[in-house]
């Protein structure tokens, strides 16, 4: 039996997963591109999944991840690749060697620190690009870039010994494309993008956006957390498809959340913004399919 009850967003390409409660816990999954940013309590549902982008150490984003590798090996399968801030990496084998003291067996795992400006292969052509967001110390983000290589424009029209030839002597006749597909920020203040035209253009987008009422602002000051407003105010530097949000506090339920989200944001953006935790994701049955564009 599952151990969760989960959110899923069904996009064309690919399905966002998972549960976001702030102060409960936060796990995010894209199990097409094989990656799940942060692990909450571990969730039996993405056990199978290789790879684990950790945001920051707090309790509800990062309690699960012993039972995560842990389970991983007691079902067979090869060590979890875990990316962590470095800062976390020797407070996280301390955990895991914890556990394996009281559990009494090896729990396997290939743990990496990173840093802003770092990249890792997810796959051959998919990497996992790392930034830093405003919530804690050494906190990050991660954006999943599809690679590609294409053909100069000036040399489409050449025959396939001819293009050899040119790779022979040396020639430059592609061009590198990078596709940024899901971006995560995890938990984070207000962001500035200048420098992150991925982010801003990736065509998935996953944000918190923890608290709505008004005399929550202190609150999320206080926290480095976003409040509506903030969320609204940085919508005009975004150009993503879709926007999922993460982090809802439970301080205003559900229904309130959704009514204060429809009528902070844009008529152009109604379509295109979805809260993770809405109720129509959380449906035994299957979920409207949301169109996005690769």
């Amino acid at each position: 039996m599952a151990s969760h009850r989960l959110a899923k967003i069904p996009l064309k390409y690919f399905d966002v997963t998972g549960y976001s409660v702030a102060g409960e816990e936060s796990v995010v999954a894209v199990p097409q591109l094989d990656c799940c940013f942060d692990i909450g309590k571990a969730p039996d549902q993405f056990i199978s999944i290789n790879h684990v982008l950790l945001s920051h150490g707090h309790m509800d984003h990062a309690a699960g991840i012993a039972y995560y590798l842990s389970h991983r090996k007691f079902d067979g399968q090869a060590p979890g690749t875990v990316l962590a801030p470095k800062n976390l990496v020797s407070p996280i084998e301390q955990i895991i060697e914890g556990w394996e003291r009281l559990d009494g067996n090896r729990i396997p795992v290939n743990l990496i620190g990173v840093e802003a400006g770092d990249e890792y292969a997810v796959k051959p052509n998919l990497f996992a690009r790392v930034f830093s967001t405003p919530h804690c110390h050494g906190s990050l983000g991660f954006t999943l870039l599809e690679k590609r290589k294409k053909l100069k424009p000036e040399f489409r029209r050449l025959t396939g010994p001819q293009i050899v030839d040119l790779k022979r002597q040396g020639v430059a006749i592609e061009i590198h494309l990078d596709l940024p597909l899901v971006t995560y920020l995890g938990d984070t203040g207000p962001m500035t993008f200048e420098d992150l035209e991925y982010v801003t253009n990736s065509k998935v987008l996953i944000t918190e956006c923890t608290f709505y009422e008004d005399d929550h602002k202190d609150r999320a000051e206080a926290g480095n957390h976003m409040h509506i407003s903030d969320f609204v105010r940085q919508l005009d530097k975004l150009n993503n498809e879709h926007i999922i949000i993460t982090h809802t506090t439970q301080r205003t339920n559900p229904t309130q959340t959704k009514r204060i989200l429809n009528k902070a944001i844009p008529q152009a953006w109604q379509d295109k913004i979805h809260l993770l935790m809405d109720r129509q994701y959380l449906r035994r049955s299957p979920a409207k399919k949301v169109e996005v564009e690769r």
